[in-house]
């Protein structure tokens, strides 16, 4: 349940770690063939990131903070700084995550506030 109401956290609404989960390998798997993003992981695979994906979405949609356990707090900007970040990395990166919502099923009325904040958080990284 959320902190404030007795409606449930979004992690709770989308059936939990393992959508999470699903949900982040959906995005990668977009990535892994996109011209513009994947230079920008230096990992040969994405295994990695969708990992670390998946347990930082979880956490900040209600779930558990195992993210912040492994890793610290998310500092997202941060993170994201030493990448050329501009409105076409920016626009290719919600391409690939609002069709990896749709892959992975999610429903209303998780699927809009996601949405939503992936918006948001996708323009707040442009850094060029």
């Amino acid at each position: 349940m959320s902190e404030d109401t007795d409606t449930p956290t979004i992690y709770v609404q989308v059936g939990g770690m393992a959508t999470f989960k699903r949900l982040a390998e959906a995005f990668y798997t977009g990535v892994e063939d996109d011209p513009l993003l994947r230079p920008l992981y230096v990992e040969e695979t994405l295994e990695a990131p969708a990992e670390r994906l998946g347990l930082f979405l979880a956490q900040f949609f209600g779930g558990p903070p195992q993210y912040s356990l492994q890793r610290g707090h998310p500092m997202l900007r941060a993170r994201h700084l030493p990448f050329r970040i501009g409105k076409p990395e920016r626009d290719a990166w919600i391409v690939h995550m609002l069709a990896a919502i749709d892959e992975t099923g999610i429903q209303e009325p998780a699927r809009s506030e996601m949405r939503e904040y992936f918006e948001r958080a996708s323009t707040f990284l442009i850094n060029q």
